[in-house]
């Protein structure tokens, strides 16, 4: 069975910190849609890329639409069957920006050599 993590680094977890800073409904958007993409993983199905997208170097977004805007969570696939979140934003351009990108490659690189 697949669950998810995420990388925590100097205990500060980026993940975690952006999902905080979302409301309520938005908070819950970001947990249906982990929910759902593990559902999808664990039952071997095809990921749609409304839902998740390969960005670059084993880095993948995971895509949210909220109500009035939309975010994007970066992840990988770790050890042990586990999806491992790195950092968030909120979209505000059609392409991730790349330092959200060089974050997350950077955050991984740290989780592996911790792991």
């Amino acid at each position: 069975m697949l669950n998810f993590d995420s990388v925590k680094i100097n205990n500060k977890n980026p993940f975690l910190e952006f999902v905080k800073r979302l409301n309520d409904e938005e908070q819950a958007d970001i947990f249906a849609a982990i929910d759902k993409l593990i559902e999808l993983k664990n039952n071997n199905q095809r990921i749609p890329e409304k839902l998740s997208k390969y960005i670059f170097n084993g880095i993948f977004e995971l895509r949210v639409r909220h109500i009035n805007r939309i975010s994007r969570c970066l992840y990988f696939y770790g050890k042990e069957n586990k999806i491992i979140f790195c950092n968030g934003f909120i979209k505000k351009q059609q392409k991730t920006p790349i330092n959200e990108i060089e974050k997350a490659n950077k955050l991984r690189t740290y989780y592996n050599e911790e792991e």
